[in-house]
């Protein structure tokens, strides 16, 4: 019985999940429609002809009304195909493979340092409450959240990066370069993503382990005996998980898909600079394809947020 609620809760949570990937792959579509500046006229520049623009547009069926390119654009989606990029002239899912490495694993860094930072913060500064140590976190959080990402990121390259050289100023290395040189490129970037984001991290942390440490059974185990780590840890952190679970997965999505700000200070070729570059060019296909994939990153990460939440609190299968 239990295996069966289970799958019916894992089904509904999978239904969600294409009905959300749907809704947007249609409000990508207008979107970028919508916006300002035709590609064609991009693409050939002030000395083509009304012709050669003409050509162009029914060669990547631009000249089809919106809803046939729809039809067509969902219909190669659902094979496997995401289209071919206007200026790059190459399959988008390659151009998103070849991107996504330094994406994600800046994401993954990122998203490691934070939750290294926030989560004992979070925790030091429940256990500590009213007392100098929570003043103290609880000030760097607000510092983290309102600083700009690329204030601290220019700053760290000139005081890290250029003034004791420790860390490249920019870059991916070379295309022949080890992982360690690619790795090494990432720290700062990772750092500066993961400071800022830690913010939210030991706040959500921080409020959590209150609601927990507040609960009778908190007080039955020290009453037991039980030492404060072991209370904190055992009985409060894993109650506590759920949030923390929902923050973390957060994090990960977003520092995915808003990368765009730090890859462009630190010149990183990852998915936010591809589509940045895409924007100004209205290459439709990039944009399209890379904004669908930064959702569906965005709901599998939700989907394994919901698994989780089953693993570490069997509550949540039967709501």
């Amino acid at each position: 019985m239990k295996f069966q609620h289970l799958g019916r809760s894992l089904m509904s949570r999978f239904g969600g999940m294409l009905a959300v990937l749907s809704l947007v792959s249609v409000l990508v579509f207008i979107l970028t429609r919508l916006a300002a500046g035709d590609p064609i006229a991009l693409l050939l520049g002030d000395q083509a002809s009304l012709q050669d623009i003409a050509l162009a547009r029914q060669r990547y069926g631009l000249d089809q009304p919106l809803l046939t390119q729809f039809i067509y654009w969902a219909t190669e989606i659902l094979q496997g195909n995401l289209g071919q990029s206007i200026f790059l002239q190459m399959p988008v899912t390659q151009v998103l493979l070849d991107r996504v490495e330094p994406t994600l694993t800046l994401a993954v860094l990122a998203v490691s340092m934070a939750m290294l930072i926030g989560v004992p913060c979070g925790i030091a500064a429940a256990v500590w409450r009213g007392q100098w140590i929570d003043q103290c976190v609880s000030t760097l959080a607000m510092l983290g959240a309102s600083m700009p990402s690329f204030w601290m990121g220019l700053v760290l390259i000139q005081l890290l990066a250029v003034g004791a050289g420790w860390f490249p100023v920019s870059g991916y290395g070379d295309p022949g370069a080890t992982w360690a040189t690619r790795l090494h490129h990432l720290l700062l970037p990772a750092f500066v993503l993961g400071t800022l984001n830690s913010a939210l991290i030991i706040r959500f942390t921080r409020a959590s382990m209150l609601d927990i440490l507040n609960e009778d059974y908190i007080r039955t185990a020290r009453s037991k005996g039980l030492s404060e780590i072991s209370v904190v840890l055992n009985h409060g952190l894993r109650n506590a998980l759920v949030p923390i679970l929902t923050v973390l997965g957060l994090t990960l999505a977003l520092m995915i898909g808003g990368a765009v700000v730090t890859e462009t200070v630190f010149n990183l070729p990852g998915l936010g600079n591809l589509v940045v570059r895409a924007v100004l060019r209205r290459d439709y296909p990039i944009i399209q394809g890379a904004l669908l994939a930064i959702a569906g990153v965005y709901v599998i990460i939700n989907f394994f947020i919901d698994v989780l939440y089953m693993v570490a609190d069997p509550r949540v299968r039967h709501a």
